[in-house]
């Protein structure tokens, strides 16, 4: 099992996550984020590597593309043990992202406010389920958390073998294709409320 190098984070709920990142840190693995959540990290106290410093492009169209990048989703979506992929990351300067922490917009929480249709929108999240679904597909080489409660489990594997177990990966796993399953259920039938 590989050790753990690399994680991207990148989340709408923030508690706990400092904590959470700053022992990452201090284990070696290098941290990887996006706006609101390299800000927050940074205030923290945790070294972060901006998403763009990763892709060499910029977060763009007001954060709406900020991970949708071949540096990102290639560097979760390789086989560690196919010589193809492997030569391909390596040709190409592809760096592994081993550990995902994501949480998804707060749709349920705009829509509970009665924002607009448009708000609504700004709040379907794209980059976020895409992030989780790689990971999830992955879970043989990469950890994927979009839950809070699960970072003192990751943590207590990681310091324990340098990796999560693949039984906890494939439970991680599960969890979020249920979260992603819902939330466009949720989606749906928000936007089955209107007439056009």
């Amino acid at each position: 099992m590989n050790k753990i190098e690399r994680a991207l984070i990148s989340v709408t709920d923030k508690s706990g996550i400092v904590e959470f990142a700053k022992e990452l840190s201090d284990l070696g693995i290098e941290i990887i984020s996006t706006g609101g959540t390299a800000k927050v990290l940074r205030e923290g106290g945790v070294p972060v590597k901006d998403i763009s410093e990763l892709t060499g492009f910029p977060e763009i169209l007001g954060g709406r593309v900020k991970t949708l990048h071949p540096f990102v989703h290639a560097g979760i979506l390789f086989k560690r043990e196919d010589k193809d992929h492997l030569e391909t990351i390596q040709k190409m300067g592809i760096k592994p992202i081993d550990l995902v922490v994501v949480n998804l917009y707060a749709f349920g929480k705009v829509v509970e406010e009665k924002g607009d249709l448009d708000q609504a929108i700004e709040n379907i999240d794209i980059g976020g389920p895409t992030l989780l679904r790689a990971s999830a597909k992955n879970f043989k080489y990469v950890t994927v958390v979009v839950d809070p409660a699960d970072y003192p489990l990751v943590l207590e594997e990681i310091k324990k073998y340098g990796n999560t177990t693949e039984r906890t990966r494939f439970e991680l796993a599960k969890k979020v294709f249920q979260l992603v399953s819902n939330y466009d259920q949720m989606i749906y039938q928000y936007l089955s409320t209107f007439k056009f």
